[in-house]
């Protein structure tokens, strides 16, 4: 537990950056500062780890007055992750991700046990590791980094709005990858950004900050539901979604069962049958298990008809997805923001459970994005109906 009790940060000649703040987040709480430059959320993360130090009050981890901790000792059991990822240029993947259990004295054999295991579950190969941070991309570079915070196992991870300089696909897989690493493996994540869409998607709770103050401290669905004022209603922007159908809040409430799927295995010949039968461009391909492994189209059956024997050999096994119980908001600006068609919805062991499709979502969404557009459309053809040929020749 983090508890910020009537916590200031005033700089010389009087400047307030953090007024009298009073806060608590619970372990295992994702929490989000966000605010407008200079609203004091930066600062007010920092504070946690004596990167920055408070002016007045307590900051208590699980009871604990940080002052009194030295501040070394302190900085080594909380992760933290910044905006320009921090690798040591000089150094391999290993040693930067290792930096910290190496100052801990652990064993080599539990640095490079927790450096594999880290390093699988962000889906990058262990010969990454003998790499050098230039051989990789920014995204991968960005996925190192993450993994760096959580290596010496800390339940504190600060990250310093980690994905503002990356382009919106990779920050949106990352962003996925960071909510499923905080969930999975317990860790309270303190995450600063200035991105509302950033923040509704990953928090738990939001702390929204203006002049240094705490203006509003809530869960996201709260906060859309009854901004504290007139700024919180501003921050959030009248382009959020899903206030059409307030009751409809996750994937599971809108998305098709059992949608069509194939194994590896299946002959191309059975999978354009499947296609032709159920009238589908397209089919998702799973393990003997239900396991989502990827998905097939009929454009990439096409190219590779000749040679391709199996399902397996040309199946795309890229395909974004969405957990059971993921909120539809998320959903619905990442099919509107990239495009999809579709996206599937995975259990929590990665078997493909259902579908959301850009037409199960008309209903969440036509008051919000096209109801006045169409409203106006069918002003203008009830014109038109009541006006003969010759008339609108003229």
């Amino acid at each position: 537990m983090i508890e910020f009790k009537n916590v200031s940060k005033v700089y010389k000649g009087g400047k307030k950056a953090v007024d009298n703040i009073n806060l608590t987040f619970n372990d295992g709480e994702f929490i989000v500062f966000i605010g407008t430059s200079g609203s004091g959320k930066t600062t007010s993360m920092r504070m946690i780890n004596r990167m920055i130090e408070p002016t007045s009050g307590q900051i208590l981890i699980n009871g604990e007055d940080i002052m009194k901790k030295d501040s070394v000792q302190l900085r080594r059991k909380i992760g933290y992750v910044i905006q320009q990822i921090g690798l040591m240029p000089h150094m391999t993947i290993y040693d930067n991700i290792v930096m910290v259990p190496k100052l801990l004295k652990w064993t080599e054999d539990k640095q490079r046990e927790s450096a594999e295991r880290l390093l699988e579950k962000v889906d990058l190969p262990k010969e990454f590791l003998s790499r050098y941070p230039a051989e990789l991309s920014g995204g991968q570079q960005q996925r190192i980094g993450v993994i760096r915070a959580l290596a010496a196992d800390q339940d504190v991870i600060l990250m310093d709005e980690p994905f503002g300089a990356l382009d919106p696909i990779t920050r949106d897989a990352l962003q996925e990858l960071v909510k499923e690493l905080q969930v999975e493996m317990g860790k309270t994540f303190i995450f600063v950004t200035h991105d509302m869409d950033e923040a509704l998607k990953l928090a738990d709770r939001i702390v929204i900050m203006q002049n240094g103050r705490v203006v509003q401290f809530d869960t996201p669905d709260n906060i859309l539901a009854e901004p504290a004022n007139q700024f919180v209603e501003d921050f959030i922007g009248e382009d959020r979604l899903i206030q059409a159908r307030p009751n409809i809040q996750t994937v599971d409430q809108v998305m098709i069962k059992n949608p069509i799927s194939v194994t590896p295995g299946k002959s191309i010949s059975e999978a354009i049958r499947l296609m032709r039968d159920k009238r589908v461009d397209s089919l998702f391909v799973t393990d003997d298990s239900g396991v989502l492994k990827g998905y097939v189209d009929i454009e990439k059956i096409d190219r590779n008809r000749k040679r391709a024997t199996s399902v397996g050999d040309i199946m795309i096994d890229k395909v974004y997805f969405v957990r059971e119980g993921t909120l539809l908001r998320d959903t619905v600006q990442r099919i509107l923001k990239r495009g999809f068609k579709n996206i599937p919805v995975v259990d929590n062991k990665g078997r493909l459970i259902g579908l959301v499709t850009r037409a199960s979502l008309v209903d969440v969404v036509y008051d919000t994005i096209w109801g006045e557009e169409q409203e106006e459309e069918l002003t203008t053809s009830s014109v038109f109906e009541t006006t003969s040929p010759k008339e609108s020749n003229e």
